[in-house]
């Protein structure tokens, strides 16, 4: 479902955040102080906005308080990176994620209220912007810039399917999506055939293109709400795979 979203601070992980939401079909407004910045942000936005975020009452004329997310890319500045994540909870917007430039930085975020708290250094905006929405997705890697892997959990929905039955049979079916592996537990079934059942608890990794991704993920899940995390997993898509 289509969401409205604030980024806020458009340096490198703002601005690919920002970017990547809005092609996955997301209102996204992007705001910023420096002028080249919001330029270069043109086209690839909802909206581009050079503007002092610190301030409450431009933010509420820009209809921030209205918003379903807010993310706060700025990692230099701590005290406008903890300004606006305080404003923002003042709205209180339903999920607000900020970028912490070390772990002080990231423990007072979390001790003022931020849901989330990523290190660019670890997790890329274009990570952050696939995984926001999609509960389901706990990993995810680009190979191209319309083809990745993505490990998933499936949907209630999916149980008891069989690959072909889900529409997971690779090129063959409407997805086009491939199912590399399935991980049961301590087992893992490489290269799985398409009338493998898909069982509670079971980890897919799935190759394809991300918008079939998408299409596939809001096909088979209902509406859930946004969520402050992931159980914690392999960092890399492929690492079990290995």
């Amino acid at each position: 479902m289509k969401k409205q979203v604030v980024v806020i601070g458009l340096g490198r992980f703002g601005a690919r955040v920002a970017k990547e939401l809005y092609q996955l079909g997301h209102d996204v407004l992007a705001i910023d102080l420096d002028e080249k910045n919001v330029q270069a942000m043109l086209g690839h936005v909802t909206y581009a906005v050079k503007s002092d975020a610190t301030s409450e009452t431009v933010l509420e004329e820009l209809g921030v308080p209205n918003f379903d997310v807010g993310i706060i890319g700025i990692g230099s500045n701590f005290q406008s990176s903890i300004l606006i994540t305080l404003l923002l909870k003042s709205f209180s917007l339903p999920f607000i994620i900020s970028r912490a430039a070390n772990e002080p930085h990231g423990h007072t975020l979390e001790k003022i209220g931020a849901d989330k708290v990523v290190f660019p250094e670890h997790e890329t905006g274009k990570n952050v912007a696939h995984m926001l929405f999609e509960r389901d997705i706990i990993d995810y890697m680009e190979i191209s810039p319309d083809f990745n892997i993505n490990k998933i959990r499936p949907s209630d929905q999916l149980i008891h399917k069989t690959l072909e039955e889900a529409g997971l049979n690779g090129a063959r079916d409407k997805y086009g999506l491939s199912v590399l592996m399935i991980r049961r537990g301590r087992e893992h079934i490489l290269i799985p055939s398409k009338d493998e059942e898909i069982k509670t608890g079971d980890v897919l990794i799935i190759a394809g293109k991300s918008n079939h991704l998408g299409k596939f993920l809001n096909q088979h899940k209902k509406e859930m709400p946004l969520d402050s995390g992931h159980p914690k997993e392999s960092n890399d898509a492929t690492k079990d795979a290995a």
